[in-house]
């Protein structure tokens, strides 16, 4: 009975803790179960040695001998490589072997006292690829990131066989907000970003918003210098595109507030061999929210040979 009472009493305990760990935390909490997730399927977490700096980054090899040029993934403003949970077993399973690294300052890379610029994370990305022995890739980026990818295969073209943006930052658009928006000041600035990232937030409770308004402060200074860096215009590709030669995919959730479907259509102009794939019912957080749509085109991009002509896809909400 008293063995009976102790093993009750074990249990009492550790739910009241996991609670209380739960509620303080949230977002840690949920943080490992991702990360268990994606151990589960086959991505691994490490590091390298990059230009001087311990840089964390995810890589899923490939689960079948199909081939094709090795995918490397980079995240935007205030994300990290976790971001691209719903793409990278995607497309480890379909024979590529995927890295997706943390860039300088965000997720578990350092954050050192430097300017955060687009050509800086450019840089970053270009020392990560030669680290890792990468002499081509198909190169794909989110919002920042696609900025960050764009400007490499225009400055180093001989490194990207093909290229994939994801509701792309990097050339001008009338914006609806300010740089505040990415560093919110209280829960209701924490809501604020997320209804302007998707067009069906997920409901978030009081509690889930100050762990969210605490994390987003503990790297604020950060994203101020990058959103700094970024408001100059110094490395806006406007002018620049035209200039591209690798096959483009162009994929945007037409829901986009933060990043306009207008901005994602001008690039396509720009561009005469590129594909346009919209996905419907999505917004600016398409990989993430939107993930089948979004990896079935990008899947059919980097498989096509000869590479996809000219032309634009269109998949339904999910």
């Amino acid at each position: 009975m008293k063995t009976a009472l102790r093993v009750i009493a074990a249990v009492v305990v550790l739910a009241v803790a996991g609670g209380a760990v739960f509620y303080l935390h949230p977002l840690w909490v949920a943080d490992q179960m991702l990360r268990f997730r994606l151990w589960r399927a086959g991505v691994h977490s490490e590091y390298a040695l990059v230009d001087g700096y311990r840089i964390h980054y995810l890589e899923a090899p490939p689960l079948n001998d199909v081939g094709g040029v090795p995918v490397v993934l980079v995240h935007g403003l205030g994300a990290r490589s976790e971001e691209w949970a719903g793409l990278i077993p995607a497309l480890a399973a379909q024979g590529f072997h995927v890295y997706a690294p943390d860039l300088l300052g965000y997720g578990r890379s350092p954050r050192p006292d430097v300017s955060y610029s687009i050509s800086m994370e450019e840089e970053m990305v270009v020392e990560f690829m030669r680290a890792m022995k990468l002499a081509r890739v198909g190169l794909g980026g989110w919002s920042m990131g696609g900025w960050i990818a764009t400007k490499l295969a225009l400055d180093h073209p001989e490194m990207v066989d093909r290229l994939m943006v994801y509701d792309s930052a990097g050339i001008y658009f009338p914006a609806t907000f300010g740089p505040e928006l990415f560093t919110p000041a209280d829960t209701a600035g924490v809501r604020r970003l997320m209804q302007t990232l998707s067009p069906k937030p997920l409901a978030m409770p009081e509690f889930a918003a100050r762990d969210a308004l605490r994390k987003l402060q503990g790297n604020a200074w950060v994203l101020k210098r990058s959103t700094a860096a970024m408001m100059t215009g110094r490395d806006l590709l406007d002018f620049r595109l035209q200039e591209l030669k690798q096959p483009m995919l162009i994929v945007w959730g037409e829901k986009d507030e933060l990043i306009p479907l207008a901005s994602g259509e001008k690039m396509h102009d720009a561009v005469a061999q590129s594909v346009l794939s919209v996905v419907e019912g999505c917004g600016h957080l398409a990989p993430a929210e939107c993930s089948g749509p979004v990896a079935e085109s990008t899947v059919r991009f980097l498989k096509a040979e000869p590479a996809m002509p000219r032309g634009m896809m269109r998949f339904p909400a999910q």
